[in-house]
């Protein structure tokens, strides 16, 4: 890399954190409601963790004081840990209406010893059905770990402590739907979805387990609010090629992406024949990175 290149992508970091503020974690008390299961949702240790639970009652969930369009999304988690069987932790970005946009990470539950599905979906315009699943290189209810949501106009892409798993690329040109026009919300659940989550419902909830907890620190958005009115200054500078998001992928990245999608990866839509016999979405086609 050039000297002038060196300089443009130091330019443009510091674009970004003047657009989009620190790159610390935030207070979940300043950034979050907690929006449903009464007392199984809670924030404790001075705003800097949050939990959430299900029970047989209820399950909880929360939600981001406020939209987001564009930018990237940082939150630690440490899964429903033993015989999670049943249930979904779910950590998505997501608008409202039946036209909403929304891009998922969900947590399907396992028996005690058995891995973990990362699923992932992208919504446009209401529409979804572009689901690929992971298996993780590492339990996810041991530690925290950070998954990671980088919304751009051009590209999303899905991270797990940093290594790209996914990207879903602006196929607009095809026709396809791609959400950059509807500010979307954080939002999180732990619920019981043991007629499909498991085994495709064959395993059920055991509920002498509860209650089922899930954690969350580290939460960072490097993006642009709604209520900040930078999205503006962010939509002129990406048009023009002078601001580049923090984590775009490098071959090294690439080469990551490559590496978890050879290993891990148990479904993907686009290469899903009987569903879809007489050809793929028009998107598969330009799917690689």
């Amino acid at each position: 890399m050039g000297r002038s290149s060196s300089l443009t992508t130091v330019v443009a970091a510091i674009l970004l954190v003047t657009l989009v503020g620190s790159a610390y974690a935030s207070n979940f008390f300043d950034e979050f409601d907690l929006t449903w299961g009464d007392h199984r949702g809670k924030i404790f240790n001075g705003g800097t963790m949050l939990s959430l639970s299900l029970d047989r009652v209820s399950g909880s969930g929360f939600k981001s004081k406020k939209e987001y369009l564009f930018g990237r999304i940082d939150m630690q988690l440490k899964l429903v840990a033993g015989n999670s069987a049943g249930t979904v932790t779910a950590y998505y970005l997501s608008s409202q209406g039946a036209t909403h946009d929304e891009i998922d990470f969900e947590f399907l539950g396992n028996e005690t010893g058995k891995p973990y599905v990362l699923h992932t979906n992208v919504f446009a315009q209401g529409k979804g059905d572009r689901e690929q699943q992971f298996y993780l290189w590492f339990d996810p209810t041991k530690n925290f770990h950070t998954y990671s949501i980088v919304w751009r106009p051009q590209h999303i892409i899905f991270l797990v402590d940093n290594l790209p798993i996914r990207v879903f690329n602006n196929a607009e040109r095809l026709g396809v739907p791609f959400p950059k026009s509807q500010p979307m919300r954080i939002y999180s659940s732990l619920w019981n979805a043991d007629d499909w989550a498991t085994r495709g419902g064959l395993v059920k909830t055991d509920w002498s387990k509860a209650p089922f907890t899930a954690y969350y620190r580290g939460f960072n958005a490097a993006a642009c609010t709604v209520s900040s009115g930078c999205y503006p200054k962010f939509k002129s500078s990406l048009g023009d090629g002078k601001l580049q998001v923090a984590s775009e992928l490098n071959a090294y990245g690439r080469r990551r992406l490559r590496w978890v999608q050879k290993y891990f990866m148990i479904y993907n839509y686009c290469s899903d024949l009987k569903r879809f016999p007489r050809g793929f979405p028009p998107e598969c086609k330009r799917s690689r990175v």
